[in-house]
C-alpha cells in the first residue's frame, strides 16, 4: 500500500490568461520564452446581472423582497393551472451502465451495488457520501434514460420517485443545517429540481395521481429554494440551486419574476466559482465537469421554451471547456487531480459535445494552477498552485508540485487520486489518504503532507504561495525542450526548507529530465537531516523492475515500449501503492521512491525517464 538557458522572470500563479494550447496529440509549435501562443482568445465574462428593462429591474427586485410571482405576473387574473410549459431534450448523456443496474433493481455507483429497496431515502441512516449525492440530486434519471426507450425504463423511475416522496413529504420548515438533511442542501436540491424537469417524461407519464402529486412537490420545492438558495453549502451548490429556480422559471406557469431573479442569482454564483482563466476555485475536473453539465442542462431549457439563454451564460460555458480539456492525457481521459480520479475519455467528450464547444486545451492555466505540455505523443500534467481555498474544496489534496505523464495515449506516472469516490468500493477510510501529499507524484518531507489534510474533504495551512515559471529552451543536444520551474513554501515553517521543482520535456516526447531541490527559507541554514521521499506513483499496466545497481529502474508499458527511470542521489525501491480507475475503483500498481536523508540546509536530487530504443 502507499504511504499515505534563457532568462525569464519567475511569475505568480496570479495573472489571468487568455492563450490556449495545441490539440492533444499534436506536435506543439515552436515558441520562445515570451510564451506567445496561437489560439482563440477567451472572451472574459461580466458576471453582472444580465441587462434588463427597468420593468423587469422592478420585477425581479419585487421578486427578491418575496412578492408572489403570481402577484406580479397577473394580479387581478385567475391563478394558472399547475403544468410543464415545454418538454425538454437532454444532451448530456447518462451511464448506461448505471441504468441497467437500476433496472436490476440496484443503484451502482463507483463499482459499489447497493439495492434500491436497502437505501434509506430519508436520510435518518448514514449513506456513503457518492451514493448520497446520486440519489438526491436524482442523476440516476439521465442513466436510466441512457440504458432503454421510455416506456421500459419509467416504471423503474416513478417506483423510485415514488419511495423518494414517501420518505421526503415536504420541504423541512426549519432552515437550520443540521435540520435540513442531505436530500435538501442547496446543492442536492436545485439539481434535482432541474434533473425532474429535464427528465420529466420519465417521472410525469404514469398515473394522473402520481403526476399531479409530482408537479405540487416540484413548485413546493421551488418556493423552498427561493428562501433557502442564499445559504449554500458552496460555491458549486449555489450554482446548482441558482440553476434549479432559473429551470423552473422557465418551464412553470407564471415563472418569468423567479427567471428573472434566478438568472441575476446565477451570474453571481457563477462569478464566485471560477477564475478569469476558466478554472473553477475547487481546482477539481469532477467540479469542472458538474459545473458545465449543470449550465447545458439548463441550456436546454431554454432551448425547449424557444428562448436564447443569457450571452453571460453562453461564454461562462465556453470558458469552463478548455480548462478541462487541458487535463486530458493523450487516450483523452482526465487527470487524477483534487479528489478526482481518471474519468473516461467518452464521458468527458460526451460532456464537451452538449456543451457545443470547440476549442483547444489551455496550455498554461495560470489561476486555475496547472500547467500542461504536449510534445509529439506524450503529455505532462504539473500542479504549480497552493490547494483550494477552505471554503472551496470539496476534498481538497496536498499536490502542489505534483505531476502526470502519458506517452502514446498511455498513463504512465500518475496520482493515486479519487479522495472523491470513497464510500463506494474505495473504503471512505481511504479518503484523507487519497488527499495525502504521498499519494502524489511528488516529494514528501519526514511523510508529512505539505498542506495539513483535515477531516470531511477540508485542508489547514501549508501551502500559500507557489512560483512558476515556463519557457521554451535547448538541450544539449541541440533538442528543444519546454522547461518549467515552481517552488512552494508548504515545509517552511515545520523544516525551513523551500521545495523547488524542475520538469523538462523535450519536444519529441522521449524524455522527461527532473530535479527537485531543497533551499533554505530562512536566513541561518539548520543543522541535522531530515527524511525526503520522491515518489512516482505508476499506471496498473506499466511493468516494472529495480535495476541491479540500486539507482534506477526498468518499465515496460503496455504497448511493449522500454523505458529507463535513472536517479542521480538516495536509494531507489519499489513499492506497492493504489489508483482509482475511470470507475472510481480501486487498482492495485506500484510506485518507484527515491529517497534518502536530505541536509537541513538543502539538497538537490536529479532523475529522468527515457524511452529507450
Amino acid at each position: 500500500m502507499y504511504k499515505p538557458t534563457e532568462d525569464s522572470a519567475a511569475r505568480r500563479v496570479d495573472p489571468p490568461l487568455g492563450d490556449t494550447s495545441v490539440p492533444k496529440g499534436a506536435e506543439p509549435p515552436v515558441v520562445g520564452a515570451d510564451q506567445s501562443e496561437t489560439g482563440r482568445a477567451l472572451a472574459l465574462v461580466d458576471f453582472a446581472a444580465p441587462t434588463v428593462s427597468a420593468g423587469e429591474r422592478l420585477i425581479r427586485f419585487a421578486y427578491k423582497l418575496g412578492v408572489p410571482g403570481t402577484m406580479l405576473t397577473a394580479p387581478m387574473g385567475k391563478k394558472a393551472r399547475m403544468r410543464l410549459l415545454a418538454t425538454v431534450r437532454g444532451t448530456v448523456p447518462g451511464d448506461k451502465a448505471a441504468g441497467t443496474a437500476l433496472r436490476a433493481g440496484h443503484f451502482l455507483v463507483h463499482g459499489a451495488r447497493t439495492p434500491i429497496t436497502q437505501v434509506d431515502f430519508g436520510g435518518a441512516a448514514r449513506v456513503p457520501p457518492p451514493l448520497e449525492r446520486t440519489v438526491h440530486s436524482f442523476a440516476w434519471l439521465a442513466d436510466l434514460e441512457a440504458c432503454g426507450p421510455r416506456e421500459q425504463v419509467a416504471p423503474v423511475a416513478e417506483r423510485i420517485l415514488t419511495s423518494w416522496l414517501q420518505a421526503n413529504p415536504k420541504a423541512p420548515a426549519k432552515t437550520g443545517k443540521a435540520s435540513r438533511g442531505p436530500a435538501w442542501t442547496v446543492g442536492h436540491t436545485g439539481a434535482r429540481l432541474l434533473n425532474w424537469l429535464v427528465h420529466a417524461p420519465l417521472i410525469l407519464s404514469g398515473e394522473k395521481a402520481l403526476r399531479v402529486r409530482m408537479l405540487r412537490h416540484i413548485a413546493e420545492t421551488a418556493r423552498w429554494l427561493d428562501r433557502q438558495v442564499h445559504h449554500a453549502e458552496d460555491s458549486l451548490g449555489a450554482v446548482a440551486g441558482w440553476c434549479g429556480l432559473v429551470a423552473c422559471g422557465l418551464l412553470l406557469p407564471e415563472g418569468r419574476p423567479r427567471r428573472l431573479y434566478g438568472e441575476a442569482g446565477l451570474m453571481k454564483a457563477l462569478g464566485e466559482l471560477m477564475g478569469d482563466d476558466g478554472g473553477v476555485l475547487s481546482r477539481s475536473p469532477l467540479a469542472q465537469m458538474e459545473a458545465i453539465a449543470l449550465l447545458v442542462r439548463l441550456r436546454n431549457c431554454y432551448q425547449a421554451t424557444r428562448r436564447d439563454s443569457t450571452e453571460a451564460m453562453e461564454h461562462v460555458i465556453e470558458m469552463l471547456v478548455p480548462p478541462l480539456l487541458a487535463l486530458c492525457h493523450g487516450d483523452g481521459s482526465l487527470g487524477s487531480w483534487q479528489g478526482g480520479w481518471a474519468v473516461p475519455a467518452d464521458t468527458v467528450d460526451g460532456l464537451v459535445a452538449a456543451s457545443g464547444v470547440r476549442t483547444r486545451p489551455l496550455r498554461d492555466v495560470r489561476q486555475w494552477g496547472y500547467q500542461r505540455v504536449a510534445a509529439h505523443k506524450s503529455i505532462l500534467q504539473f500542479d504549480t498552485a497552493p490547494p483550494p481555498m477552505p471554503r472551496d474544496g470539496r476534498f481538497g489534496c496536498a499536490s502542489t508540485l505534483a505531476f502526470e505523464f502519458s506517452h502514446n495515449r498511455q498513463r504512465m506516472i500518475v496520482n493515486c487520486g479519487g479522495a472523491a469516490s470513497a464510500g463506494g468500493l474505495v473504503p471512505a477510510r481511504l479518503d484523507q489518504g487519497l488527499r495525502a501529499t504521498a499519494a502524489h507524484s511528488t516529494l514528501t518531507l519526514d511523510d508529512a503532507n505539505s498542506t495539513a489534510i483535515l477531516i470531511n474533504g477540508a485542508i489547514g495551512q501549508g501551502v500559500t504561495a507557489v512560483d512558476v515559471d515556463r519557457k521554451t529552451m535547448e538541450t544539449d543536444s541541440g533538442a528543444r525542450a519546454t522547461r518549467l520551474e515552481a517552488s512552494h513554501n508548504g515545509y517552511a515553517q515545520r523544516y525551513t526548507l523551500t521545495h523547488r521543482r524542475i520538469l523538462i520535456l523535450r519536444d519529441d516526447g522521449t524524455e522527461l529530465r527532473g530535479e527537485d531541490m531543497l533551499l533554505p527559507s530562512g536566513r541561518k541554514a539548520k543543522r541535522g537531516k531530515v527524511g525526503f521521499a520522491i515518489r512516482f506513483h505508476l499506471a496498473p499496466e506499466v511493468t516494472v523492475a529495480p535495476t541491479e545497481d540500486g539507482q534506477g529502474a526498468a518499465l515496460v508499458l503496455a504497448d511493449g515500449s522500454y523505458w529507463q527511470f535513472r536517479a542521480g542521489a538516495g536509494s531507489v525501491e519499489i513499492e506497492d501503492s493504489l489508483w482509482v480507475d475511470g470507475q472510481g475503483r480501486p487498482q492495485a500498481t506500484h510506485q518507484i521512491v527515491l529517497q534518502g536523508l536530505a541536509s537541513r540546509g538543502g539538497g538537490t536530487f536529479s532523475w529522468l525517464f527515457k524511452k529507450m530504443g
